[in-house]
């Protein structure tokens, strides 16, 4: 049974699906999706109201230097093992931070209610594999933070990072 052809946007869309899932599965309550203004677009902001010890760790907020909620502004990455950008690292350069930046601020503009909270910029990345017996192999090796199957393709969660960068 053939399955149906996936196009770049399905892909992407189904690469921030699994970062929401895994979100949640972590504490953290999804506000927004694909959050746009203007030229700028975040694809997951989400929320989490009591930290827990492996947030307590990032250098941009502790336990006790806030009392308020902490959002994050999650860019995902979703590529095909072996691609031009490092699995969508590079990608995030200088001009993207500035436009998620920018993004955010209007968000925090538009939802003056959050303007205390502590923010964090999060990049996910997700590797994208068409489905075939050799992949199944491969995979189980792998070390993955979560995984999907979609339409033929295996999307795997390789990498979550944490405070990626700084508002610049």
């Amino acid at each position: 049974m053939a399955h149906p052809p996936y196009n770049y946007h399905d892909i992407g869309t189904a690469g921030e699906n699994l970062v929401a899932q895994w979100l949640e599965s972590q504490g953290w309550r999804i506000l927004h999706r694909r959050w746009r203004y203007r030229q700028g677009e975040i694809d997951i902001i989400a929320q989490k109201d009591e930290l827990g010890e492996k947030d307590i760790g990032t250098k941009k907020f502790s336990a006790s230097s806030s009392p308020f909620p902490i959002l994050v502004f999650v860019e995902v990455k979703t590529r095909s093992p072996g691609n031009w950008d490092v699995g969508g690292r590079s990608a995030i350069a200088l001009k993207k931070q500035t436009t998620i930046c920018r993004t955010a601020q209007m968000f925090l503009a538009h939802y003056p209610d959050k303007a205390d909270y502590s923010c964090r910029f999060d990049v996910a990345i997700v590797c994208c594999q068409q489905k075939s017996k050799e992949l199944a192999a491969v995979t189980l090796t792998q070390q993955a933070i979560a995984s999907s199957s979609v339409g033929g393709h295996l999307l795997t969660l390789q990498e979550y990072i944490p405070a990626a960068f700084d508002t610049v």
